[in-house]
């Protein structure tokens, strides 16, 4: 208790300069929590890419009191917002004792009254694919990609002690495949790149040919492969890129054909891509078997990040 209590006192004038000015560049606070040492929040803003408010969460660790930090991006799943990373998988911890900044934004736009937008769970509300839709009516609204990308990159920078050229991206499922897209797109944005049970070739899988037919249009799949991470290994034209994969045995996804890991290391391999394919028995989908591999993730990626 003692060394939160020295912490807290060190901390709090730092956060509250950050909330000042944050308030000032059109951010909302909507929470804040205290956690190992640092700060949990959530912040509202209104986005000039997605066209509405969006919310996103950020854990400040207590090293910001004194240096800038490494910031990681935590793309998160199908249905899911900004907030069932920090709730549930037990990052903070290693994140406090690390030094990384890590920023969780939601799914998806919300509340565009686009009609069909709250019709499914895994297309429309929650389901943006990290994509920049082409197809109305969805283009307007739709633009993941250039949200996580440019847009909420700028803001984490203009707002918050980060090391714009230390970031390192991750994710889950619809996330992970996202994580591996914004990899793949941008060589040398990302210091490194992790992905949990991701959809790995959505081109070929259910949940990404209903994603890309609907933002996308072209029912033959001829605009799809700029957004299908299997097919976007094979034109990576940058820095070496080491790819981090962790899969549970036991994810009914992976037995439908949603996922395709396999597909994917195959591609890597064929590229010459270094990638790591960890297998886990007895790990299903959830966030449970995020929260018992999450240490790793992190310290992988804090390797790359040099921290």
């Amino acid at each position: 208790m003692t060394i939160y209590i020295k912490r807290l006192t060190k901390v709090l004038p730092t956060v509250s300069v950050l909330v000042k000015q944050a308030k000032k560049m059109g951010l909302t606070e909507v929470s804040s929590n205290f956690c190992f040492g640092g700060f949990q929040k959530t912040f509202s803003h209104e986005s000039s890419e997605l066209k509405c408010k969006m919310q996103f969460s950020v854990y400040i660790p207590p090293q910001v009191d004194t240096n800038k930090v490494p910031v990681i991006y935590w793309l998160s799943g199908l249905e899911c917002t900004e907030q069932n990373f920090p709730q549930k998988a037990g990052a903070q911890r290693i994140a406090s004792e690390l030094g990384i900044l890590i920023v969780c934004p939601d799914t998806s736009p919300r509340g565009c009254n686009i009609d069909g937008e709250n019709d499914s769970w895994d297309f429309g509300t929650g389901a943006g694919f990290y994509l920049n839709a082409s197809r109305e009516p969805w283009n307007k609204n739709y633009r993941m990609y250039s949200y996580v990308t440019a847009e909420l990159p700028a803001v984490i920078t203009e707002n918050f002690p980060v090391i714009s050229t230390k970031q390192s991206i991750m994710g889950h499922s619809m996330g992970g495949h996202g994580a591996l897209i914004c990899a793949l797109k941008n060589p040398g944005k990302y210091c490194s790149v992790s992905a949990f049970a991701p959809i790995c070739h959505p081109s070929a899988c259910p949940w990404g040919r209903k994603a890309f037919s609907g933002y996308l249009g072209g029912e033959d799949g001829s605009n799809w492969d700029e957004w299908d991470a299997t097919k976007l290994v094979a034109k990576y034209d940058g820095p070496p890129l080491e790819i981090f994969i962790d899969q549970g045995m036991a994810d009914k996804f992976l037995t439908v054909g949603q996922l395709q890991p396999e597909v994917f290391v195959d591609a890597c391999k064929n590229a010459e891509m270094a990638v790591i394919l960890k297998k886990r028995e007895s790990y299903d989908h959830g966030y449970y078997f995020i929260a018992t591999f999450i240490e790793e993730h992190l310290k992988f990626h804090a390797r790359y990040l040099k921290v």
